[in-house]
């Protein structure tokens, strides 16, 4: 990628029709660049239509990226869960490709009392799996654990970044909002410019050129994150990240999650574009 492309987490509100056609047609009419498919209720799109998005997303000049499945808990007690969690990822890559998605994002699993160790050694387990299937069938995208945004979760940045380090194929998404709401901080100009520094530290100069954000507003309390929220009704400093964004020259997705979706996706892209004043 050459730049940063400002996009919605989904349909955009706007759209003429619920649709993903129609959602990447609005992204194109509204000036937006990228738009995220949501799967999270389970991959319901077939190839056929998979193949339809890919044409006009590709016409439209509008990238995609993909949401995986809320279900999915690679540390699940069952095995049978743990397969069922394997399937929905690699059925979101499967389709993902289809439609053109160079990335993919997902939630990893639940600590659900265990030791963050023992629950890492899992999910890289599993996730190699996954990983080790879809280099069989010669599916190539960016399959990206997220950081999440509730103490009970698993994938804070530390482990996200090392799943990255040593798992190959894998790359992070990381949700600054998700990030500011766990730990009640990292909402200021030095926080958002040490956690890119880092992320380049750990993982190469490469990684800031090929980034998967998510970024809202967000409510949060002792245990996290609650809900997603509008940009201007949230204490988050978007500001800020887009000036630490801009320092480092990034590039990639910066995916809208607010409810108002492109409204604040519109926002970012303005704000960013005074600041670096193109």
């Amino acid at each position: 990628m050459d730049r940063l492309l400002f996009g919605t987490g989904g349909i955009p509100n706007s759209a003429r029709m619920p649709s993903t056609l129609s959602g990447i047609e609005r992204v194109a009419e509204l000036g937006l660049d990228c738009m995220e498919l949501e799967f999270v209720q389970g991959v319901r799109m077939g190839e056929k239509s998979a193949m339809a998005v890919a044409k006009v997303a590709s016409s439209r000049q509008i990238g995609l990226t993909a949401h995986a499945p809320y279900f999915i808990n690679l540390n699940a007690r069952e095995s049978e869960k743990i397969k069922a969690s394997q399937t929905r990822l690699l059925q979101t890559a499967r389709i993902g490709v289809l439609c053109g998605a160079t990335s993919i994002v997902f939630h990893s699993a639940f600590y659900m009392d265990d030791q963050p160790e023992a629950v890492y050694e899992r999910v890289k387990k599993y996730l190699n799996e996954v990983m080790s299937q879809l280099k069989k069938e010669n599916i190539r995208l960016w399959v990206r654990p997220e950081v999440m945004g509730r103490t009970s979760q698993f994938g804070d940045i530390e482990e996200v970044l090392r799943l990255c380090k040593e798992v190959e194929g894998v790359a992070p998404g990381i949700d600054f909002a998700h990030w500011h709401a766990r730990c009640g901080a990292c909402n200021t100009y030095p926080e958002f410019y040490a956690i890119l520094g880092h992320v380049r530290d750990v993982l190469g100069r490469a990684a800031l050129d090929s980034l998967h954000l998510h970024v809202s507003g967000i409510a949060y309390g002792k245990k996290g994150e609650i809900k997603h929220l509008n940009l201007k009704e949230s204490d988050f400093s978007y500001t800020d990240l887009l000036k630490a964004l801009a320092a480092y020259d990034a590039k990639g997705f910066v995916i809208c999650e607010s409810p108002s979706l492109e409204d604040d996706a519109l926002l970012m892209q303005s704000t960013y574009r005074a600041i670096t004043k193109g």
